[in-house]
């Protein structure tokens, strides 16, 4: 649903599927500046929510995905993953319990295959799977809101910030975007899921045989990286396009953006094989990289959180 904020003067519509919100009001350094304080929030209401309500829901859900959630407690935020068997993600939930009913937001186009899925796992229990489309997604750089959406209009003479400031702290913070920075392969251990998204401790549930295999035995054949891209160049990578060491294509570059202070910053995907301190080519564009995931994840070594810097 088309948001009613970018009716805003000087509003620009974002691409892809994040085109209902907008990208920018017209100063991408500014909102980026006024989000990294706190001074501004971000219109996410392209994003699309799940309401699961149900006195069974909690255990239920906790038995379908990766995070422990039986003991979320009301207004607790957390994450989670649907995975496939093979340990594939599939969806990625940010999630809050208001106390009645758990409220997922996920990325645009994903709820429907979602609620199917959940609908197909109810059986017996006391639970109820639908779309809340009434409800918005408002986030500042590291918090998320879910507020009517019918009170969006409401936003219009606050202080905002468009996608492109929020994407550029996001890639900043080392944080992946499903379907940006994961592809059909990707499993939770290559993108630094595990903890954020992913409980060790926690009962069975889909695809933690390849979970605990990698944590316990092997590593992950990937590694997210965040990129210091060259900024004498005046174009962006693509999200695709290819990253070259030593002639070899090694991986694909996920998101990219300009940020306020560090200028050309990007995510990528590559093998876990290359050394850690190799210069890099993203899509053309020369890169350093920064580790994110260390090549030695699995095997019981935990990601070091001043690496992970993670933020909803």
């Amino acid at each position: 649903m088309r948001s009613p904020l970018l009716d805003l003067p000087g509003a620009v519509a974002a691409d892809g599927p994040d085109s209902d919100v907008a990208a920018h009001y017209g100063d991408l350094f500014a909102e980026q500046r006024a989000l990294a304080k706190g001074e501004a929030v971000v219109d996410r209401s392209n994003r699309e929510v799940v309401r699961i309500s149900g006195v069974d829901r909690l255990k239920w859900l906790n038995d379908l995905t990766s995070q422990k959630l039986d003991t979320l407690r009301p207004g607790e935020w957390t994450q989670t993953l649907d995975l496939d068997l093979q340990g594939h993600v599939l969806h990625h939930l940010t999630l809050v319990d208001d106390g009645e009913s758990l409220l997922a937001h996920v990325e645009p186009g994903t709820a429907q295959s979602l609620i199917d899925y959940l609908d197909r796992m109810r059986f017996m229990l006391r639970v109820e799977v639908s779309r809340a489309d009434d409800l918005a997604v408002l986030s500042t750089a590291t918090e998320d809101f879910l507020v009517p959406r019918a009170e969006l209009p409401d936003h219009l003479g606050k202080p905002l910030a468009g996608l492109w400031a929020y994407e550029a702290l996001r890639i900043e913070a080392h944080r992946p975007r499903l379907g940006f920075d994961t592809d059909h392969k990707t499993i939770p251990h290559e993108v630094g899921w595990i903890g954020a998204a992913v409980h060790l401790s926690k009962g069975c549930y889909r695809g933690q045989e390849t979970v605990a295999r990698v944590h316990n035995l092997g590593h992950p054949p990937r590694r997210l990286v965040f990129l210091h891209l060259d900024g004498s160049v005046d174009t962006l990578p693509a999200h695709g396009d290819p990253v070259i060491f030593e002639s070899q294509e090694i991986g694909v570059v996920g998101s990219a953006a300009r940020h306020h202070e560090l200028g050309p910053i990007a995510l990528a995907v590559v093998k876990r094989t290359v050394p850690v301190d190799a210069p890099l080519l993203a899509g053309g564009v020369a890169a350093a990289q920064e580790v994110i995931v260390p090549p030695d994840a699995g095997r019981n070594v935990s990601i070091d959180p001043a690496l992970r810097r993670r933020i909803r």
